[in-house]
């Protein structure tokens, strides 16, 4: 079922696909695993490159806007696919989870440059999305459509994040590490009232998941939630910090656009 490619991240399904009555097996971690991460982390240096070479050109505001008008075509087909008959559940389909909410900021920093949906894309896809590369809960193999919308998804958001702040330098503050926590307490909040109205688990606030993972380590329900938060800000403060450090030793420097388009050079 497609609903089982969601962004949860906290487990790996196996898949087994039988082609010419020969058995494939995918796992996380296996060659094919570190294949797409090797290619995954090669993009992200690429692209953090790329990004300060063409800052404030021409050039950069239409790569930034063709990269924006890119993800949707991973991840609005994927969510028309899960809200199907055949594989809509409401417990799992619903676009709910953080990693669908960072796509669209991704989609919104990219086309705007402006700090707050960076802020949110940088702080989601740097500890969340990418939770989902390194654990993947897939069980579609390549070349299904599932596979690439997922992979797709994923490695546009955590891309997004590393263009916009190590390369085109849209600026991370302590502004911006409020503004993403406090979005992301209100739907923590938002999603503990829906699950216990439909019985859902979004995000895993209302009990821990059926298999084993790292909130086993942080106690029973609620604990386990208020310790989950506290270790994210703490994550994300640090996240926050050497930018913020970065800022303050180099006060020479122009200061950086939080928003709206660069003044294009003419080499652009």
């Amino acid at each position: 079922m497609l609903r089982r490619v969601r962004c949860e991240g906290n487990h790996t399904d196996a898949m087994t696909l039988t082609v010419s009555g020969a058995a494939t097996r995918f796992d996380t971690f296996s060659g094919e695993h570190f294949v797409l991460i090797a290619g995954f982390l090669a993009i992200c240096v690429a692209l953090a490159v790329l990004g300060r070479v063409h800052r404030g050109s021409l050039a950069e505001v239409r790569f930034r806007r063709g990269f924006a008008v890119l993800i949707p075509c991973f991840t609005v087909p994927m969510q028309v696919l899960q809200l199907l008959p055949g594989d809509y559940d409401v417990a799992t389909s619903l676009p709910l989870q953080l990693c669908d909410l960072a796509w669209i900021a991704a989609v919104v920093a990219l086309w705007t440059r402006h700090w707050a949906a960076t802020a949110l894309v940088y702080f989601w896809g740097l500890t969340l999305t990418i939770q989902g590369i390194l654990t993947p809960a897939l069980s579609q193999p390549f070349p299904d459509p599932r596979y690439l919308m997922f992979w797709g998804m994923h490695f546009l958001v955590v891309w997004a994040a590393v263009y916009l702040t190590f390369g085109l330098r849209v600026p991370v503050t302590w502004k911006s590490y409020r503004f993403a926590v406090a979005c992301t307490l209100t739907w923590a909040v938002a999603m503990l009232s829906f699950n216990a109205v439909t019985g859902t688990n979004y995000g895993y606030l209302n009990r821990k998941p059926a298999a084993g993972s790292l909130l086993d380590l942080f106690g029973p329900w609620p604990g386990y939630v208020v310790v989950e938060v506290a270790v994210v800000c703490t994550v994300w403060a640090l996240m926050t910090w050497p930018w913020v450090g970065a800022s303050r030793s180099a006060p020479g420097r122009r200061a950086p656009v939080e928003s709206g388009e660069p003044r294009p050079s003419a080499a652009g």
